[in-house]
This record gives C-alpha cells, structure tokens and sequence, in this order.
C-alpha cells in the first residue's frame, strides 16, 4: 500500500472559492500550510492544505505537485466532514501523468460511493465503512489533517477506521503517544506524536508516526517502511530543531561568531548564592550535530548540561555551524574553524554577567575534543579542558582503526579485507596529497575530496597538546568501539609530554561505550537497543568532582 503525495501550486484560488462558498456563512479558516514531500531523503514534491470550519462542519482543501516517478499534479481536492469530523464527501481534480484521474467519494451512514476513472474509462464501486472512518485518498496528503486532528485525544491502544477510496479500509491502531517539542524560529511548538499500526486484509501491516501541533494541525508525516517523510515548511527549514531535553529556566542565546551567529542555551543552577558562577562549554563531536547531540535517542550532551548544571555551573551547549539555528556553512569548515566557533563561544560565557570569566571550562566528547584542544592551547580564556572519548592519535590513524573494526566483524574474506584496507589508505593518500586520485573510483573521490575529511585526516592532537598549558581532565569509557580506550593513555603520554606539564587525570569507566552509556558491547549496532538511555554517573560525576576542584574561586 503506497501512501505518497505531493504538491507545489498557489492557494489564491482556493481562497476565493472559500470565500464564495462561504460569504453567508460565519468560517473559522486556518492558514494555508506547506508541506515538503520527501522519498529516501530526497524532495520530490510539494502540497498545500487549507482547513476551515463552519457551522456545517470542516473542510479541507488541497493542490500539489508530486514528481517522477508517481508524477502527480493535485489541481483541486476537498474533503469535507460534519462538525463531529464524521466524512460526508470528498472531490478531486488530478492529473497523474498525462492522463486525468478525478475521483468523487459520497459517504452516507456506512456506505461510501466512489465514481473515478480506472485506465481511463469511467468506474463506480461502494464499498462499506465506518461511519467515522478518516478519509485518505492515495497518494495525496492535506487530507491527513483529519487523522492529524482525530489523533490529537487518542489513547494509547485506541483504534482510527480508516477508508482509502476507492480502494479499501484500513484500521488504525495507536501503539504509542508521546510529545516532542519543536524550537522553530519563530516559536515553540508542543507537537503530539502518535505511531500507528495499519491493518487491512490481505496486506502486511504498516507502521506510520504522525505528529499534530497544539491545534490538531498536520506537522509531519512518516513511513519508515517507504522512506517517506511529510514535513510541513516551518519545522522542516534547517533552523529548526527537537528540544530533546529542556530545564526550567534554560535560556535560548544567540552569540556572535566570526561572520555569522552561533544559536545555544544556557543552563544555570536553579538556586545559587554567588553573583559569577564557573562555567562549563560543551562541544558536540563529528557530523552535523546540534546542541543536544542527540544519537539513537540518547541527548549526549543535552543529559551532561543538566547534570553541570545542577552541580553550580552555567553550561552553554550550541548547534554547530549551519546546523540547526546557527549561521554559518558546514561545507569548508576544518578543525580549525570549529575551535574559532568554540572560542567565540567562551568569549560569549566570559563576557557574561552570571559568569566568573576567569573559571570557564570546556569539555569536548568525541571530536568535539579535538576542537577543544586546539581551542585550548591558543586561549587563555579557556581555564581547564574536559576531553571525553577523544582520540589521541591522528585523523587518518583513527579512520583505519574504525575500518579495520568494523571489517573484523564482517563476514568478507580475508582478501575482501585488505583490499578495502589498501583502497582506503591510497584515499587518505589522496586526500592528504592531492595526488593519486586516477587510482580511486570517482564517486569515492566525490565524498573523500572534501575539506571536512582532509582537516580530520590531518589532524594530529600531539601538535596542539605541545602548547596546551591548562589542567586536563581525560574520560575514557572502555566499551568504546569507536575510539578504542588506548586513546586515553595515549593522550596521557601526550599532557604529561608537554614543554610545561600541567595537572592530568585520566578517568576509565568500565562498561561504558562511546554515548557514554552503559552498554553490553559497546558497538554501533547495539545503540538503538539499549534499554538504559541516560549517560552513566560514572562518566558525569567524576567530571563534576573534578570541574569543581580545578575551578576553585581565586
């Protein structure tokens, strides 16, 4: 059962007609929305949907544009629904291919009468159903509003009739409900999101998440199964993100960068009896990470912010450039850039009126590490350095240890294994050269030959630890399967190697993979399971007892 639709038209029609319909009739009339129609992540389509009620009941109105392959151009669909949102009719004009494809469903009780068009000639079918059955015609999608709204008092266990017309009913039923908030730029939305399972006979079942804002209104749409996402326009844009953790009293910030701004939040103690309190930056590792750095549903350091927090700090966590509400681009940037991005964010905290500018703190996991210590070792500003599950060898000496992991677990022959060792050495070759790229495949060439990866490959932590002259603190968790715990004595070796070695501990926790969680294995594959989904206090207490030792008042 395919459940796709699409759209990209202007709505001025819509309202007039609206407007006729209704010029003797009170309308309460919502604004027009956009969704954006994604399949495997890319965008083949747009829909509007317009919703109104009268004192008649709802009505829902939509015009879209779905490209290749389906190819379908929605130029006019209404569905209409009494005020207890049971359906009465549903109308639409609509083009797949070249070929028209109207359809006209009148419901009364529980029959639904269809008439259509099937390989271009005219057809008729009724078909019983509920009487309270959600119509949702395929592949077309304002009209999900109407599920949107039926699921916004839906309980846990409770079951939506649904009808497809002309095709077939389907049951609903509601497997879980939850709320997730949205940060857009213009405001908070407590969205309601429910996961359903679809039952119909003689198809598999098929699972679907659909979030609805505060007022019912369709938000987004998802079929895992299908790589289908619906996402309306304001909570798709790359400035808005899940505020997966929240505390009472967070306070959103935009600080000013080199160019452009970097958007965070602010943490503080609910009670504090000091004017400046010490400050803690948190540093997010690889990839287009947010403040939260939110993986398989673990908000690393989202979770590490409130455990600072309520231990005295004022912790700022921020979306790294060109992720989520900050500026900037993430196409070119290096190492490099990264820590200039942190330094603006420690002269940000310093400058703070909350802050004692002369006890601000880092802590970087991951490669969020390795950016705090280049950021370290060229800013005094910086009072002590927290490095989690970082790596103490170079980019290039990390990638083979995670290839080379990850082919021990394979199944592939001895052969297959190195080869794809040689093949990924002769990139690094490239990358680090620029010569021998005629040897590597080009579409290998097109992911490797960027800047992100040539900055990481380079990337040797010896170089800034030399000029690192800040007490430093080393979290190791030793199930950790992507930075391996040999990291940390290396890292050791390093500080204590240093021209003026300052104070160095190493913290190693037992059972603790790379999300700083307890874990059996420790490997990727075993993240999405994990029953526990709270960073351990074994890894956040010995940072706590520590950051409150080092940043003693003066």
């Amino acid at each position: 059962m395919l459940i796709a639709g699409g759209a990209q038209h202007n709505l001025a029609t819509l309202y007039a007609a609206t407007q006729a319909r209704d010029a003797q009739t009170t309308a309460s009339q919502s604004a027009a929305t956009k969704f954006l129609i994604f399949v495997r992540a890319v965008q083949i389509g747009t829909e509007e949907s317009l919703v109104t009620q009268t004192p008649d009941g709802w009505t829902i109105e939509g015009v879209g544009r779905l490209g290749p392959p389906i190819d379908v151009t929605t130029r006019r669909l209404e569905v209409k629904y009494d005020p207890n949102w049971a359906p009465q009719e549903l109308t639409i004009d609509a083009v797949t291919g070249s070929r028209s494809t109207p359809l006209r469903t009148i419901v009364s009780g529980g029959s639904a009468d269809n008439e259509y068009r099937e390989d271009g000639r005219p057809a008729q079918k009724r078909d019983a159903i509920d009487p309270k059955a959600v119509l949702l015609p395929n592949p077309f999608f304002a009209p999900y509003e109407a599920l949107a709204m039926r699921l916004r008092t839906a309980n846990l266990g409770d079951t939506v009739p649904l009808y497809l017309p002309p095709q077939a009913s389907v049951t609903a039923t509601v497997d879980e409900v939850a709320t997730d908030r949205i940060q857009t730029v213009e405001r908070l939305i407590e969205a309601r999101r429910s996961r359903l399972t679809l039952s119909a006979a003689g198809n598999q079942p098929l699972t679907m998440i659909v979030w609805g804002d505060e007022h019912g209104r369709l938000l987004r749409l998802s079929v895992p199964s299908q790589s289908l996402e619906v996402v309306r326009e304001d909570i798709g844009a790359v400035s808005t993100r899940r505020v997966t953790v929240s505390r009472p009293g967070d306070e959103a910030v935009t600080m000013p960068a080199n160019g452009f701004n970097l958007a965070g939040t602010v943490s503080k103690p609910a009670t504090s009896g000091a004017p400046r309190m010490p400050a803690v930056v948190l540093v997010g590792g690889a990839g287009q990470t947010d403040r939260d750095v939110t993986v398989a549903g673990i908000p690393v350091l989202g979770q590490l912010a409130g455990v600072l927090a309520d231990s005295g700090f004022v912790v700022v966590r921020f979306d790294k450039r060109g992720v989520g509400q900050s500026g900037g681009r993430p196409e070119s940037a290096t190492f490099s850039d990264y820590a200039d991005d942190l330094r603006a964010v420690v002269r940000y905290v310093g400058n703070r009126k909350d802050v004692d500018r002369d006890r601000v703190a880092v802590v970087g996991h991951s490669e969020g590490g390795s950016v705090g210590l280049i950021a370290a070792s060229k800013d005094k500003r910086i009072a002590a350095l927290v490095l989690v599950a970082c790596s103490g060898v170079t980019g290039a000496e990390l990638n083979l240890a995670q290839v080379n992991h990850n082919l021990s677990r394979s199944v592939r022959t001895e052969g297959d294994r190195q080869a794809t060792l040689d093949l990924q050495r002769r990139i690094q070759q490239a990358v680090l050269t620029g010569k021998g790229w005629d040897t590597i495949p080009p579409n290998l060439r097109r992911q490797a030959d960027v800047p992100a990866f040539q900055s990481f490959l380079a990337f040797d932590p010896a170089k800034p630890m030399e000029e690192l002259r800040q007490p430093l603190l080393i979290v190791q968790g030793m199930l950790d399967t992507q930075v391996a715990p040999s990291n940390a004595e290396r890292l050791e070796q390093l500080a204590n190697g240093r021209k003026r070695p300052g104070p160095v501990e190493v913290v190693k926790v037992p059972d603790v993979n790379h999300l700083l969680v307890t874990a059996t294995t420790g490997e990727v594959d075993e993240y999405a399971a994990l029953p526990d989904k709270t960073i351990s206090r074994a890894v956040s207490e010995p940072i706590v007892t520590w950051l409150q030792k080092t940043l003693t008042p003066r």
